[in-house]
């Protein structure tokens, strides 16, 4: 028969090991998608201002990529979920 332990202590977490594991949301540049409409996603999924989302946008037309989200990896995740669902080409890279 086994026991529970009448008291369980919650593992020490080590703060720059949490950094360690961020995640950013790439979205790369296609020949399909409208600037518009890249930039009312953006808005929409993100909450961006106009004019962040528009920076964002012609960062990802001039370079080819943009950063528009980080986190730990389960946000990351959903966002680059929510960004394909949206017809958009993302990836994620651990930073």
């Amino acid at each position: 028969m086994t026991i529970a332990p009448d008291r369980t202590d919650l593992p020490q977490v080590d703060e720059t090991q949490e950094t360690a594991r961020s995640w950013q949301v790439v979205v790369w540049n296609d020949p399909v998608n409208l600037m518009s409409y890249v930039v009312w996603v953006f808005r929409s999924l993100f909450g961006h201002s106009k004019e962040k989302a528009t920076r964002l946008m012609l960062q990802v037309h001039h370079e080819g990529r943009a950063i528009v989200s980080s986190g730990p990896l389960e946000k990351a995740e959903l966002d680059c979920h929510r960004l394909h669902h949206h017809g958009l080409w993302a990836t994620l890279e651990q930073t």
